[in-house]
């Protein structure tokens, strides 16, 4: 899955901060200067609620956690295992003449069903079955909304294989149940390229868990993707499975707090007041890139240069064609929005984020949580810290109500000053039979996301 399934936690300014893969630090003292304890205001008066919005894809991959059958059948690295410390390179190699030709089996009453989404009938039943069944929060007052404009947009890249988009119906009423989907992508792991598919979109519908249809989705998509003679996947869960390759933490920036805060999704902090926290984030009304305009037609060139080249430096990541560059850049409404700045004929700075929103449960004013997500920044002649603030004024003109980004590539550095505030949940990235030696990358290693 991706790294929009995030928890939104409080932020816990008397804890130490840790994580696996890094040593444990101590918060500043919040009274060592003006600008700390403007810090330590600014984190009380956003502490996030927890949302607990866990994707129906993690809630199955828990049971199927608890059988150590599964896992045991796959070629996913373990814990413990001697060859960790071996070289790079995959945990199983097989060809197609191993692979299974007829699908696997399904409990009595369904059937599968290749789902095609460029039909506005069978998306909506996508969108349907994930609207209801993918995501939720324990105190059902958020609710993500995966519009069918970012659906068809996340399914339908360049190369894809109609055949990987899976889906389970009741076989009377033909019913969509159950998804799963892979598409193409080319991943670059320490140097090595590789082609893969990333796996997304697993959702089984919420009455029918007890049929264990998510071990055979993930068998099945496998299946499918082995046949093509591709044998590796990448994949990103909030929970832990065997074995991450890297956690990633999502960090938050209130743009519109009072709306924040009215709909429970943040917090007044001890002795805040609302007029302060709304003046706490308080963007500018202009930009102060004057040169950064939305992407063109005539810029995928450009950025295909711009951003592939950035991404070289990174243990893992993407690698981008021009058709890649065009479908997944080319503003579009509501799904993705895309900035560059050109000087002398070249595309020097890129600045990209995604509207993935929430459905706001139960409340007499206000329906949709708008929230944007960052995708890919390059700064070359600019400071990174000044491109995503102006992503925020962007985003803000935008109506957007909140900013989230996850601390890989070089965004983590940024986070302070621009008054962004740490989820409490990690989003684990892993690879499907693929070792990569050692403990775990750090996040800011990561150069690829996953929707």
């Amino acid at each position: 899955v991706h790294g929009d399934r995030i928890k939104f936690m409080e932020s816990k300014e008397s804890e130490e901060v840790k994580t696996p893969l890094t040593e444990t630090t101590k918060p500043e003292d919040p009274q060592a200067s003006e600008r700390k304890a403007g810090e330590v205001a600014i984190d009380s008066a956003s502490k996030f609620r927890t949302m607990e919005m866990l994707s129906r894809f993690e809630k199955e991959m828990k049971e199927a956690t608890k059988s150590r059958l599964f896992w045991d059948t796959q070629p996913v690295p373990r814990k413990g295992d001697s060859t960790l410390t071996e070289t790079p390179g995959p945990i199983e190699r097989k060809t197609v003449d191993d692979v299974r030709k007829v699908p696997y089996q399904l409990p009595d009453a369904f059937e599968w069903s290749d789902v095609d989404v460029a039909d506005d009938a069978q998306l909506l039943e996508v969108y349907t079955l994930l609207a209801e069944n993918y995501v939720e929060d324990d105190d059902s007052m958020f609710r993500f909304d995966y519009s069918t404009d970012f659906l068809r947009w996340a399914l339908t890249c360049p190369g894809v294989y109609k055949d990987w988009i899976i889906g389970v119906r009741v076989t009377k009423s033909r019913k969509l149940v159950g998804f799963i989907t892979g598409v193409p992508v080319h991943v670059v792991v320490q140097k090595e390229k590789i082609k893969m598919a990333e796996i997304n979109f697993l959702c089984v519908h919420k009455r029918l868990r007890a049929q264990r249809l998510a071990p055979v989705l993930i068998k099945e998509v496998t299946r499918r993707v082995n046949l093509r003679n591709i044998w590796q996947a990448i994949y990103t869960a909030g929970v832990t499975l065997p074995t991450p390759i890297s956690e990633a933490r999502y960090h938050h920036r209130s743009l519109n707090p009072r709306k924040l805060i009215d709909v429970g999704f943040s917090s007044l902090g001890h002795n805040q007041t609302m007029s302060r926290v709304v003046k706490l984030y308080k963007v500018p009304e202009e930009l102060t890139i004057p040169e950064l305009r939305p992407m063109k037609p005539k810029d995928v060139a450009g950025i295909h240069d711009l951003l592939n080249g950035y991404l070289e430096k990174f243990d893992v990541h993407f690698r981008f064609t021009h058709e890649d560059i065009k479908h997944w850049f080319t503003p579009r409404k509501d799904v993705i929005y895309t900035y560059v700045v050109e000087r002398e004929k070249k595309i020097t700075d890129l600045l990209s984020f995604y509207c993935l929103p929430s459905t706001i449960l139960k409340h007499p004013k206000h329906k949709v949580l708008r929230a944007a997500y960052s995708f890919y920044n390059v700064a070359t002649t600019v400071p990174l810290t000044e491109l995503i603030n102006n992503g925020l004024i962007l985003a803000s003109k935008e109506e957007f109500d909140v900013y989230n980004a996850l601390d890989i590539m070089d965004n983590g550095p940024v986070f302070k000053e621009l008054k962004f505030n740490p989820g409490d949940g990690y989003l684990h990235y892993y690879l499907y039979n693929w070792r990569i030696p050692g403990p775990g990358l750090e996040p800011s290693m990561i150069g690829t996301v996953l929707l």
